[in-house]
């Protein structure tokens, strides 16, 4: 199974996520996007599984540290897109992708659901 997990290394969500998978010895491949980036294409389609409003960590750092005016496009889908080009750490963490899934955030409860470890 081809599974990719896209967050920030430092994140403790992202740090619980990725030892929950080790810990079930379950493979993935790692994608820091803040190193890596993401890119348009890679968020409309998390966007065709996950809502908008999901995707966007608003209660984080990085957007609580936008302006007002900022906030504001990020209601719209496309400045929302190069709002989290420009800053990916506002990004939900982690985003586990699986060929079926596309999962946001981390509980040790829906990990175990997603990969049938209950």
């Amino acid at each position: 199974m081809n599974i990719t997990v896209y967050g920030i290394p430092n994140c403790q969500t992202v740090k619980k996520a990725r030892d929950w998978l080790d810990a079930h010895q379950i493979k993935y491949t790692f994608h820091d996007f803040k190193k890596l980036g993401v890119s348009k294409e890679l968020i409309l389609l998390w966007l065709k599984s996950v809502d908008l409003h999901q995707l966007i960590n608003r209660s984080g750092m990085t957007f609580r540290n936008l302006t007002e005016p900022q906030k504001l496009l990020s209601q719209n889908q496309d400045d929302a897109i190069a709002l989290m080009i420009q800053n990916p750490s506002m990004i939900k963490r982690p985003v586990l992708v699986t060929p079926q899934k596309i999962h946001l955030g981390f509980k040790d409860v829906d990990y175990a659901s997603l990969f049938g470890q209950t």
